[in-house]
């Protein structure tokens, strides 16, 4: 990865969102912006808040969290450590 996040920030690889329900494929319009993603790369923290999170955990976050940003074809989420509501386990 030749992004580094800076300080308390993450970058995040968003979850698919559904393509279809059922038998009805869903236009990209109607999606939902999911809520869950990976972690790809996690900054070294600040020296008030020392970061938890590492590359490859599963996170849930905010609707509206995070700076998108598309790097190589792909979408990404930079986002502060704070912004991250919970690890998946």
């Amino acid at each position: 990865m030749n992004i580094q996040p800076l300080a308390d920030r993450v970058l995040v690889k968003p979850a698919a969102a559904e393509e279809k329900i059922g038998g009805i494929i869903i236009p990209d319009t109607a999606k939902e912006k999911p809520l869950h993603g990976t972690i790809v790369a996690v900054g070294n923290g600040t020296k008030d808040e020392e970061m938890v999170l590492k590359a490859g955990d599963e996170v849930l976050y905010g609707k509206y969290s995070g700076t998108e940003l598309e790097y190589e074809g792909v979408k990404y989420l930079m986002m502060r450590q704070s912004d991250v509501l919970a690890i998946i386990k």
